[in-house]
């Protein structure tokens, strides 16, 4: 059976590492329940951070619910998603989705951010 941790190397740890994401996110998708922002990096892996706020989300088993199943999604994502920092911001209602409703939007959304990079890393062809 595969491991499911999800090691410090995945994670966005510091300040900086956030703040790097804020001020330069070439890459979002925007959903009514939360946002996705990302921006290449120069790591191997993708990184992920995690902003679910206490005012959006009132119960803490429910910001829990949230982060294990960002976590879940983005850990599935393929091998070409890497060299990307993403930050998923919670919005309000976002703990009212049932469990395969927010996998399915995430995954969606996971797509978009991974064709955005993709689109932006290949050269594009003057002509």
């Amino acid at each position: 059976m595969a491991s499911q941790a999800f090691p410090k190397a995945h994670r966005l740890l510091t300040s900086d590492d956030f703040q790097a994401v804020f001020a330069d996110a070439p890459f979002r998708a925007s959903h009514k329940h939360f946002l996705i922002l990302a921006r290449p990096n120069e790591h191997s892996s993708a990184r992920l951070g995690l902003i679910i706020a206490k005012k959006h989300i009132r119960l803490a088993t429910e910001r829990n619910r949230m982060k294990r199943l960002i976590r879940e999604t983005f850990r599935r994502q393929p091998p070409t998603f890497s060299g990307i920092d993403v930050i998923v911001l919670a919005r309000k209602g976002m703990d009212s989705l049932d469990n395969r409703t927010l996998i399915d939007q995430l995954d969606r959304q996971w797509l978009r951010i991974a064709r955005k990079a993709l689109a932006a890393s290949t050269p594009e062809s003057t002509g």
